[in-house]
């Protein structure tokens, strides 16, 4: 099977679609009227410096996707899935047939044009912290202000918030032994601050018309393949809401074998994908629990998970395989990745898989007959 997937800001750059603009100049043509400048002079020299504004690169960006996606066509090449990452959703849904090029267009449009006028923020993509130590530390320092804006992959995460927040945020990620990186934006994008753009958006988009999709494509906000009926639902809520980018892969791994193309300038999310794949079990590996009269039964990760939190509350005391000295658990098992069934310990910044741990026996943990 293949994916198509289409890349969001953060992947243009000077230059691009260069082929594209000439090979179909019409739609070039088209992009430009409806835009009111030239969409190949943006793109091929912004003699502006309007590249990397966000009601510039939205269009710009769709535009390249959508003719690299007609290229792709011109190959008689079919996927099975489609997805984007956060603006490239609208080149998905183009490439699906629930939008014309030119009602996407003006939809990436209107939400340039609104997002840029959101009040002012920032981002930052955190490297090395699971998304649960994150918020862990952020809450423990007050920096309840901040939102998760993108799960790019296990341990790539992107943060949106006020400037001074996002700052601050830098010296609690780095005592995880995580890494900050200030991206380049002017937004908090997929954050509550942009529940402006999100309430206008909404007005905008009743005006559109979609078509019933030929092909699946997966949503940001659900990471789960959108429905006709709550196609504008969705695009509204990504605006506040997180990129659930490493679920969504999760989600076509699941499917089966698959392959991904990425259609758009750049190979930002063909390297994602990949970290997600390496992550990734295809076939989940069973574990084993003892049931109250003593047998064994074989058990999925998400049963495993169950069994544990119906078994033991937070605070159970538990040794760690091939460590000698008992720790306390931090919070309830979790299923990780889709198929990984963790939990967290006091003391220590990261998960442990539940098969490497085991509860230090005590009365509550010994049957006992009367």
């Amino acid at each position: 099977m293949k994916t198509y997937i289409f890349p969001g800001q953060g992947s243009q750059y000077v230059g691009m679609g260069k082929k594209l603009f000439a090979e179909f100049p019409n739609y070039a043509e088209q992009a430009s009227d409806l835009l009111g400048y030239s969409i190949s002079e943006l793109c091929l020299a912004d003699p502006n410096k309007q590249l990397n504004h966000t009601q510039f690169t939205q269009p710009a960006l769709y535009t390249v996707s959508a003719l690299a996606f007609l290229q792709q066509q011109k190959k008689q090449d079919t996927a099975d899935y489609l997805a984007g990452h956060s603006l490239g959703e609208y080149a998905a849904l183009f490439a699906a047939g629930a939008i014309s090029f030119e009602s996407g267009l003006k939809l990436v449009q209107k939400r340039g044009e609104l997002m840029s006028k959101a009040a002012p923020g920032a981002m930052a993509a955190v490297l090395n912290v699971s998304e649960y130590d994150l918020n862990n530390a952020l809450t423990d320092n007050n920096l309840n202000t901040i939102d998760i804006a993108n799960l790019n992959a296990p341990e790539q995460i992107v943060i949106s918030g006020l400037a001074e927040d996002i700052d601050q945020s830098q010296r609690c990620i780095e005592q995880l032994g995580g890494r900050f990186i200030k991206l380049n934006t002017s937004g908090a994008f997929h954050s509550r601050y942009m529940a402006q753009a999100k309430a206008e958006f909404a007005d905008f988009i009743q005006a559109v018309e979609f078509a019933p999709m030929h092909t699946p494509v997966i949503a940001n906000v659900t990471a789960t393949p959108y429905q006709a009926s709550n196609i504008p639902k969705l695009l509204i809520d990504q605006i506040t809401q997180p990129v659930q980018w490493t679920k969504s892969i999760e989600f076509l791994l699941s499917q089966g074998d698959m392959c991904f193309l990425e259609l758009g300038p750049k190979k930002v999310l063909t390297k994602l994908v990949q970290t997600i794949e390496q992550n990734f079990a295809k076939t989940p590996q069973l574990s084993t629990v003892t049931n109250s009269i003593g047998n064994q039964a074989v058990v999925t990760p998400q049963q495993q998970v169950t069994h544990w939190n119906n078994t033991y509350p937070i605070e159970t005391e538990v040794f760690v395989k091939g460590q000698a000295t008992p720790c306390k658990t931090r919070s309830q098992a979790i299923l990780q990745f889709g198929h990984r069934p963790t939990i967290y310990l006091h003391d220590y910044s990261g998960y442990f898989h539940l098969n490497d741990v085991s509860p230090v026996a005590t009365s509550a943990h010994i049957a006992t007959t009367a």
